[in-house]
């Protein structure tokens, strides 16, 4: 299944190729402030394919915090955070905000709360490397 989404504006757009065609997404809304304030719910799939495409990196702001191991990559045009990266030993990771998707019936999402406190910065960089999604490509297309 091909799932494309984007932010609100189209700056920062992705297409995520999921293997095989999903019964269900699970959808985790993170408990941590940022996810809160943005309505971050995330997704992955450690053998899908995600092209993160970006219009205008100018409006592009990459925000980290904590464990300063991840990037939430916010749109300065419309305010929208769709993806969310990681660079673990030199390859990028990635999870998707399924509130970015398009075209994707709501019946597939499997709706759950996820709490990342408490977790050392180790043992949450093997769960991304678990449970991300590992083959990531990020274009920048300038206008």
């Amino acid at each position: 299944m091909l799932i494309h989404g984007r932010c609100h504006c189209g700056n920062i757009a992705f297409d995520l190729g999921w293997e095989p065609d999903p019964t269900e997404i699970p959808a985790r809304a993170c408990t941590c402030s940022f996810c809160v304030r943005h309505g971050g719910v995330w997704t992955s799939n450690p053998h899908a394919a995600l092209k993160i495409s970006v219009k205008e990196p100018a409006l592009v702001s990459r925000y980290v915090f904590g464990t300063r191991t991840a990037g939430f990559h916010v749109c300065a045009r419309c305010g929208a955070v769709p993806v969310v990266t990681s660079l673990i030993d030199g390859r990028l990771y990635a999870v998707v905000n399924v509130n970015a998707f398009e075209g994707v019936d709501p019946a597939l999402l499997r709706h759950a709360s996820a709490s990342m406190d408490g977790e050392g910065e180790a043992a949450r960089l093997a769960r991304r490397v678990r449970n991300w999604i590992g083959d990531v490509r990020y274009i920048e297309t300038p206008c």
